[in-house]
């Protein structure tokens, strides 16, 4: 067996799962960018072919159900470093045991990607809750995130719902990509800081004028900051106009 190696897209990670049955058995999927070679294993590195990713893709919903491809989706979507051999270990226990697979708890392979979907989810909660928008030059509102996840596509709906009539912009600056959106329609795009538009003056004046409430509003003697901390993590504390500094 040998080590597949792909290029970071879900259409070459399926790929990869194609030739595991159809060419050699992969001992794990890694992404081609970031792999360390074995002395164990050696690796293929896998093109990524859209008719054989499209294959996987329908029987995975066909063969397992369309819940498990969405949740195998968002399991990509994750920061975790063994997430492909992770997918691929459920795809192969999801060929075998079908639908059911999702009922499996105790098993390992399913118990390993559940685990994963979990954390995704909560962070997606999270960003709903986190995400501030800003007032820019011309109209647009802009919002940057940093979230440990790749969780921008799964927050673009509820986005689109809530600012049906706005063009809005929600950046993250960590992977320097976007979603751009206007009328519930939107893309995924790269995007850096450097495109970033200016603030609207009145953004300015409001952002002041929240941050002086936020401040003025607060009883000191009623200050909980490891409460605070439970409630909104530190790490997304950078973006939130009531907790930076003017």
């Amino acid at each position: 067996m040998k080590d597949y190696l792909y290029d970071g897209t879900f259409e070459g990670l399926l790929t990869c799962i194609y030739h595991n049955y159809y060419t050699e058995k992969a001992s794990g999927i890694f992404d081609v960018k970031s792999y360390q070679p074995s002395m164990l294993n050696g690796f293929d590195e896998i093109a990524t072919e859209e008719d054989k990713a499209m294959r996987v893709y329908d029987a995975i919903d066909k063969k397992i159900s369309p819940y498990a491809l969405r949740r195998i989706y968002r399991v990509f979507l994750s920061n975790d470093e063994g997430k492909e051999t992770k997918i691929l270990k459920y795809v192969v226990l999801g060929f075998k045991v079908g639908r059911s697979i999702s009922s499996l708890h105790g098993n390992t392979v399913v118990f390993d990607v559940q685990a994963i979907d979990k954390k995704i989810w909560a962070e997606r909660e999270r960003m709903l809750q986190f995400v501030r928008f800003s007032g820019m030059k011309g109209g647009m509102l802009y919002a940057p995130i940093e979230p440990d996840n790749d969780v921008l596509e799964l927050i673009a709906e509820h986005f689109c719902d809530r600012l049906k009539n706005e063009p809005f912009i929600i950046h993250d600056v960590k992977r320097d990509k976007a979603i751009f959106a206007y009328h519930r329609q939107w893309y995924v795009a790269s995007f850096n800081r450097n495109e970033v538009p200016e603030e609207s003056s009145e953004e300015i004046i409001y952002k002041k004028l929240w941050k002086n409430y936020f401040d003025n509003i607060a009883i000191m003697e009623r200050k909980n900051p490891r409460c605070q901390k439970n409630f909104m993590p530190v790490r997304y504390w950078k973006h939130l106009t009531e907790c930076t500094t003017q």
